[in-house]
């Protein structure tokens, strides 16, 4: 996990991180919890630190069964396209004609250098944001803050008033942040359509001599 891994190690020394994992480590024991434990990190082992070109910032793992493998928006092959990411790929085909996929499995993305990170990085079957406020979200801004030192530019896709929430974060000049509503069904239209932000990510890496991500999710 390079240098990821070298901040959980450091966060893991402080007591809120201890409580954390003590709160997880029971929940896994006891409740159904996604992803499966081994996928907590997978955003960070997927896209390594030095490789991070853009982040987009989720906010909790989906809470179905099956549903979530540690990377936002992002679910395992085999599984329905969930409303958000059907209208992330609507977008993707306005702006680039890209077809839309018979999966939801991002880890292309992942491998590109689309940093895929939800705020809560755990979450109780059926229970959408039971694990909020129990520490992830510290650990995860850290995450975020320690992009922020990039010398290389980095184009941050904040989606929704949770996200646009972290742009706060965010002091580094060298790097682009792009706002808009989320792409829930329930307010995609209120400025998620049209935003234009894939092709705004290119262009910025492009003009910064970093290769372009191709957005293009195949079919499985």
């Amino acid at each position: 996990m390079n240098y990821f891994k070298n901040i959980i190690e450091e966060e893991a020394q402080k007591d809120y991180y201890k409580q954390l994992h003590d709160f997880v480590d029971n929940e896994y024991k006891t409740k159904t919890i996604f992803p499966p434990r081994n996928n907590i990190y997978a955003a960070m082992s997927r896209t390594p630190y030095d490789k991070v070109k853009v982040v987009i910032l989720g906010q909790d793992p989906y809470h179905g069964e099956g549903e979530a493998h540690g990377l936002s928006f992002s679910v395992c092959p085999g599984i329905k396209i969930p409303p958000s990411l059907k209208n992330i790929y609507k977008e993707l085909h306005e702006e680039y004609g890209c077809y839309i996929p018979n999966n939801g499995y991002l880890m292309k993305w992942a491998e590109q250098g689309v940093l895929l990170l939800n705020s809560v990085l755990t979450v109780q079957k059926d229970m959408p944001a039971s694990h909020r406020g129990k520490g992830w979200e510290t650990f995860t801004d850290r995450v975020i803050e320690e992009i922020d030192k990039k010398d290389e530019p980095v184009v941050f896709m904040l989606w929704g008033a949770f996200a646009k929430s972290k742009e706060a974060l965010l002091k580094n000049p060298k790097h682009l942040v792009l706002k808009s509503a989320h792409p829930s069904p329930f307010s995609a239209n209120n400025g998620f359509f049209g935003n234009g932000h894939f092709k705004k990510a290119n262009e910025y890496l492009k003009k910064n001599g970093l290769s372009e991500i191709d957005w293009q999710i195949e079919n499985i």
